[in-house]
């Protein structure tokens, strides 16, 4: 069953294309994540925080990329990672057209 992970956390910038120019190489190395199906990279200036949307192939394998992440963003200094995990209805899902 497919796994959604939710994490958002402080952030002061780069934003939009600095913050692209700045995270390919990251966004490439998530790519090869085991059990990654994709991410969305979330943004929000005003109040400071990104983050992303992810869908793993299972739960173990969203579990182990949370552990990791929350490591590698506390390692860059950010001080207060949130990250949720949530099982996800395929069938529901697919009728609002979710790309899984």
């Amino acid at each position: 069953m497919p796994v959604l992970l939710q994490v958002d956390f402080p952030f002061s910038g780069p934003w939009g294309q600095a913050m692209t120019d700045a995270l390919q190489g990251l966004a490439h190395s998530i790519a090869q994540e085991p059990g990654l199906i994709w991410k969305i990279w979330t943004e929000n200036p005003a109040a400071g925080e990104a983050g992303g949307i992810y869908l793993f192939t299972d739960r173990p394998s969203a579990e182990a990329y949370l552990a990791m992440h929350t490591a590698r963003l506390k390692g860059f200094g950010v001080p207060q990672v949130n990250g949720k995990l949530f099982d996800v209805n395929a069938e529901l899902s697919a009728i609002d057209r979710a790309p899984l």
